[in-house]
């Protein structure tokens, strides 16, 4: 029986026409749905028979429950490098392999760009007022002259300070492991977290969320923000104190949000956030671009590839599944 490899929950028919997610079909069975499972158990019978699962980032949660129905399940080969929707430590607990893939940033970067654009000149009000017939003027904010606070000076953040210096913007930049000498060599000044946050005219994190990151930004933190700051946040929900964040928003405290990433995804209704004029939300999709999908996927069949000829697999999350006995044999 040749192995079976399934894509849960597709998005926009991307994985039903990617070239490189097909030419797996030479060394398995793929099955694709395109569309969400309507419940738990639909999700359990479309993964019954898989040894192989090809995560869509957030779109399908994977865990314990999930796994402790799937014996046969033995790789997750997921696009990123991991998120809300992974119970990583249940994966591992069930001798199930998880690997990601390093995508090029810019996707996220470019959304990131896009965010502080549209905030500061107030594009999605500008929007509104023509589609309702009106014609308003209506005063922006210029991003030349003003000060830009990378925090995590990665990839992403890194592509996010060369624009911001190419429209003009001087930068300072925090992170966990950067340095002063990193910093300058991107361009940006090296300033504490505290200092960043009371310096900066615009504020963009892009941190992983870890046990170091995750409520990182809480209420002491978020209360050094100018309170004619813009803040960004592209990476993950958990990293900041989202009712502290609320609160300065609502109260003034605070100029504006551009937001891609929450506590809750989807946002529910009613929430706090859909009632702010001075907030611009978009749902999750800093990853969600052509390019970008394409980088990802070539990551996720060389995990596969390499899985299949049992080669060590490049990108794998749990390395130490590795170590123990197989869950159960692998087909051939």
């Amino acid at each position: 029986m040749p192995v079976k490899i399934v894509v849960p929950d597709d998005f926009n028919d991307v994985y039903g026409t990617a070239p490189a997610l097909h030419s797996l079909r030479e060394r398995a069975e793929l099955v694709i749905h395109t569309t969400p499972p309507g419940s738990f158990d639909e999700l359990v019978e479309r993964l019954r028979e898989a040894e192989i699962v090809v995560a869509n980032r957030e779109r399908t949660p994977l865990r314990a429950e999930l796994f402790d129905r799937l014996p046969k399940l033995r790789l997750i080969a997921q696009t990123g490098m991991g998120g809300q929707h992974l119970d990583l430590a249940a994966a591992t607990e069930h001798g199930i392999l998880v690997a990601g893939t390093e995508g090029a940033g810019t996707s996220a970067a470019e959304l990131t760009v896009g965010l502080i654009l549209a905030a500061m000149r107030r594009i999605p009000y500008g929007d509104r007022e023509v589609r309702a017939g009106r014609w308003s003027q209506f005063v922006g904010r210029e991003l030349a002259g003003q000060r830009l606070g990378v925090i995590g000076l990665g990839r992403i953040g890194g592509q996010v300070a060369r624009v911001g210096q190419a429209l003009g913007m001087t930068v300072c930049a925090w992170g966990p492991t950067l340095t002063p000498e990193r910093a300058l060599a991107a361009g940006a000044e090296y300033r504490s977290l505290d200092d960043l946050l009371g310096e900066a005219d615009v504020v963009t994190v892009h941190l992983r969320l870890s046990d170091l990151s995750r409520g990182l930004l809480d209420r002491q933190k978020l209360a050094l923000l100018k309170p004619s700051a813009l803040f960004v946040n592209t990476a993950r929900g958990a990293i900041v104190d989202e009712p502290a964040l609320v609160e300065l928003l609502r109260d003034g405290r605070l100029w504006g949000a551009a937001l891609d990433v929450f506590w809750e995804e989807p946002l529910p209704p009613g929430h706090p956030l859909l009632d702010l004029p001075n907030v611009v939300l978009t749902p999750h999709v800093g990853w969600v671009a052509e390019g970008g999908y394409a980088g990802f996927f070539k990551g996720v069949v060389e995990n596969i590839l390499a899985y299949l000829d049992g080669r060590p697999v490049p990108h794998p999350l749990n390395p130490e599944v590795l170590e123990r006995e197989p869950r159960g044999n692998p087909s051939p």
